[in-house]
């Protein structure tokens, strides 16, 4: 009766009745559920094409795309990715590894990388500091940054299985996992919003430290770990995976909460089991050793439909959902023009035990014998031809991963991974149900999200599309690089496409704001998202929600908080003069550390505060607006310091009386909120820095006069130094209090107003306007970018009355952390932040200790978190 009604539907023209997508269905005589296919449907939309960056066209030499192409992302946002250099005379390639900054793509890093043979994969670690590459004959080399410069880069170690192609690498896991749970994102305390996961290190040290490290996997089937000492050396064994090698097409490596490694293989057939082993890594007597056991294997679910049976022979793509989630496993098969993709989920099951052997002994509770078994969480209909997988970095805690949770789960960017497909289009599906959460359709790839990719007709010629890609650390971008070995930059949008009110799309990027102060994870790709009308409402929330933390995490994060406001006040034209005084800020904060850490107690065995801190806490209850009064309540043999230390620090006391002058002298003109440096005038912490500031310098100033700022005034029996601390005091007690701030009276006013006339007013040395991409972004348009040459584009306007205190080209430059002129034309290397612009020279021009020490603040990063570059000598 079923067989004649259907025969008579399919006559009548009426549609076979399907199931929805997600949907289960009773596996014959299993009595268990399997899953069924789901189509990728969804929204179209929610990514978008923010720059692209290619490689000039020369006549003799040219970058190609290598075969296979690999790129990797690091948690500061530097992009590492391979090409081919084709030499047209000698007919010969050089493997070329190339880095850039996500904020400056322009500006890439090449090196010959000096393998024989193509390069097959590149892995960051955890800090972004340090790069693996491995090639097809079996080396592996780490790579360093030279001088903490991120366009300078040299090959340190390394390690060799000769002659064996390396198919999977990974560094060893440091122990640190964190969670985010985005369900709790709405909560005032961080603690809540990101927990610290129990996780063990794929080794340790004496004492507990994660020793460094790294695992590769052949293609002979061989695991081969080398660990680097702390005095240098490298240890490396080799092992087999198993008893019987067998090659191995496919790998990945994942790490489990107790410390294993979990190494997943494939012979790249489909008809081929998918292998899985535990891998466990030790050191005896000052050896490396392996240890390898062999876990449940499968079969991916498309070779066991008889429908499906011989479709796919090949396995193209074998991950892990994560690096530390060992449970999840995603595969991909194909043939030459379609794909199907399926999740998989490792799961402990109870064994069922006979009758006869319930009787002579009972399973009673939790003693029924458990086994490991994978099961399938979902899959897709046919699809085009799968070109590349991203899989998402951000570690969101899913307190289940059954197919039912994963569809009620929100749409959020951590969620989705992304799939590239050969028309050119790219696809974020969720990582567990499979279902579409965006697209991206390229320009060969316009065409209907329903319509069947097998009904669709195929061009002659063959399309670009994305041969390796890579999702930032936040998931918010998408990098990928073609079949012509051109770079894109994907906006992914945080609402996936989905129709978000504004407050929820602020709620998202706040959460993530809030993960990378927390994690210290460059937030670039987030500032992508931030339109001009946003930046008010995200730097407030950020504020109220830092405010909510307990004093010792506020503390920890009080200089990330500060960076983070700059770089968001720099997105918009009406907050554009704020982002020079959360700079001054962040270098207030400095010096104010690095000075205080010069005091030593008269006494060693002191048992209370230490200087710094009794300092701060007498200057908080002593209002006296004179002087030397504050300075009585003082030990002043504590401030006892050199002289030459006192003289090598005159460049950051001048920063201090200089900044602390503009302020007074800005302060009848703080109704003008352009103006840099309006935001100190309402921040009685701030206020209170330089006050404790200049009671140090005053008492430093008694030992070592010449290391007093220099000031230019109109009478030479005028005491400045106590003029500008009587005005600073009363000015600070106005808004010590940030729940009860006054307004100057007009008597302050009128003090300040008469500044001009007593004190020649400095002219301040601001940053520079960056001259990074974000800015250039903001409207949405696609920025079309070459690499080796910077743009000539121009970013928003910046008001005229902040014009007045950046410096014109050709004017003499400074260094702006040591306070030092450099010239017009300075002769010395130099560095920029990648962030805020700040330039400093490379090289060190002091040996005083002091000084060294306030150099060791900002050595591997700016005083904003951004890395350094090198700059040419021309760059003024």
């Amino acid at each position: 009766r079923r067989c004649l009604s259907a025969r008579r539907r399919r006559q009548a023209g009426s549609p076979r009745r399907r199931r929805g997508p997600g949907q289960r269905r009773e596996a014959a005589g299993a009595g268990r559920t399997e899953a069924v296919p789901c189509p990728l449907r969804g929204r179209v939309g929610g990514m978008d094409l923010a720059y692209v960056c290619e490689w000039e066209k020369k006549p003799k030499s040219n970058h190609c795309p290598s075969i296979p192409l690999v790129c990797a992302w690091s948690c500061r946002n530097l992009i590492a990715f391979t090409t081919d250099l084709r030499n047209e005379e000698e007919k010969d390639l050089t493997h070329m590894v190339h880095i850039i900054d996500t904020e400056h793509p322009w500006d890439v890093y090449s090196v010959n990388s000096g393998h024989t043979e193509v390069i097959t994969c590149l892995e960051w670690d955890q800090s972004g500091s340090r790069l693996l590459s491995a090639d097809a004959d079996g080396h592996i080399k780490c790579w360093s940054m030279t001088d903490h410069l991120a366009n300078s880069w040299e090959n340190t170690v390394g390690s060799v299985v000769e002659g064996d192609p390396v198919v999977a690498l990974s560094w060893l896991h440091n122990g640190v996992k964190l969670a985010l749970h985005v369900e709790k994102s709405g909560a005032s305390n961080f603690g809540e919003k990101f927990s610290r996961v129990k996780f063990s290190p794929s080794l340790t040290l004496f004492g507990g430290k994660p020793m460094e490290g790294w695992i590769a996997v052949t293609i002979s089937g061989l695991v081969t770990v080398s660990l680097l000492k702390p005095n240098g050396q490298v240890l490396t064994a080799t092992e087999s995976l198993c008893r019987l090698r067998c090659r191995v097409a496919l790998a990945d490596v994942a790490f489990t909460g107790g410390g294993n490694i979990v190494v997943a293989t494939s012979d790249g057939s489909s008809t081929s089991p998918v292998q899985f082993y535990k891998v466990c890594v030790s050191v005896v007597n000052e050896k490396c050793k392996i240890d390898t056991e062999i876990l449940p294997s499968l079969f991916m679910r498309c070779t066991t439909d008889p429908a499906r049976k011989d479709k796919y022979p090949a396995i193209t793509h074998l991950k892990f959902l994560a690096r530390d989630m060992s449970e999840q496993v995603l595969l991909c098969a194909s043939n030459q023009n379609n794909s199907i993709v399926e999740c998989w989920s490792l799961r402990k099951e109870g064994l069922p035990v006979n009758n006869i052997f319930q009787q002579i002994s009972p399973v009673v509770g939790d003693k029924q014998p458990m086994i490991l078994k994978w099961r399938i969480l979902s899959a897709t209909n046919d699809l085009d031809r799968v070109s590349a997988v991203a899989l998402p970095k951000l570690p969101i805690s899913l307190t289940n991963t059954d197919l039912k949770v994963a569809n009620d789960t929100k749409f959020f960017p951590g969620l989705g991974l992304a799939l590239a497909f050969h028309d050119g289009s790219v696809h974020i599906v969720h990582r567990l149900s499979l279902q579409m959460m965006a697209v991206f359709y390229g320009s060969s790839s316009q065409r209907p999200v329903d319509e069947p990719a097998l009904k669709r007709p195929r061009t002659a010629g063959p399309l670009v599309h994305f041969k390796a890609m890579q999702l930032s650390w936040t998931s918010l971008a998408l990098a990928g690089v073609d079949s012509h070995g051109k770079l894109s930059m994907l906006r992914i949008s945080p609402s996936m496409g989905h129709v978000l009110d504004m407050n929820m799309s602020l709620r998202h990027l706040l959460f993530l704001l809030e993960y990378c102060m927390v994690t210290g994870y460059d937030w670039w790709d987030i500032l992508l998202h931030v339109q001009p009308s946003m930046v008010q409402n995200l730097v407030e929330k950020l504020h109220e929600e830092y405010m909510r933390q307990n004093a010792a995490l506020q503390q920890v994060l009080s200089t990330r908080i500060v960076a983070m406001k700059a770089s968001l006040c720099k997105l918009s034209s009406s907050t554009i003069a704020r982002v020079c005084d959360y700079h001054a800020k962040l270098f207030l904060i400095a010096i104010s550390c690095t000075l205080k850490s010069l005091l030593r107690p008269h006494f060693l065995n002191t048992p209370d505060k230490s200087p710094g801190d009794r300092l701060t806490e007498i200057c908080s209850k002593i209002t006296d607006v004179d002087i030397d009064k504050v300075m009585i309540n003082l030990k002043t043999e504590e401030f006892v310091l050199e002289m030459t230390t006192l003289q090598s620090l005159q460049q950051l006391i001048q920063w201090v009386g200089d900044f602390v002058l503009y302020l007074l002298a800005s302060l009848p003109n703080q109704g003008s909120p352009v103006r840099p440096g309006h935001s100190f005038l309402r921040d009685g912490a701030s206020l209170g820095m330089f006050r404790e500031l200049m009671v140090v310098i005053r008492i430093w100033g008694l030992l070592k006069p010449s290391c007093l700022p220099v000031y230019t005034a109109t009478s030479d029996t005028q005491d400045s130094m106590s003029l500008l601390f009587r005005l600073l005091t009363k000015l600070w007690l106005c808004c010590r209090e940030e729940n009860h701030i006054t307004e100057p009276d007009d008597a302050l006013i009128d003090e300040c107003c008469l500044l001009p006339s007593q004190l020649l007013i400095p002219n301040i040395d601001w940053l520079p306007i960056n001259d990074g991409i974000i800015s250039k972004l903001q409207n949405k348009q696609l920025v079309r970018l070459q690499f080796g040459k910077a743009p000539g584009l121009v970013g928003h306007t910046v008001s005229s009355q902040f014009d007045a205190f950046v410096r014109a080209p050709g004017q003499p430059k400074i260094d702006h952390l040591r306070r030092l002129h450099l010239g017009a034309y300075p002769t010395e290397e130099c560095k920029s932040c990648t962030r805020c612009g700040c330039v400093t020279m490379l090289k060190s021009p002091n040996k005083v200790t002091a000084v060294k020490q306030w150099e060791q603040r900002w050595i591997k990063n700016c005083l904003c978190g951004g890395l350094w570059r090198k700059m040419p000598l021309s760059y003024s």
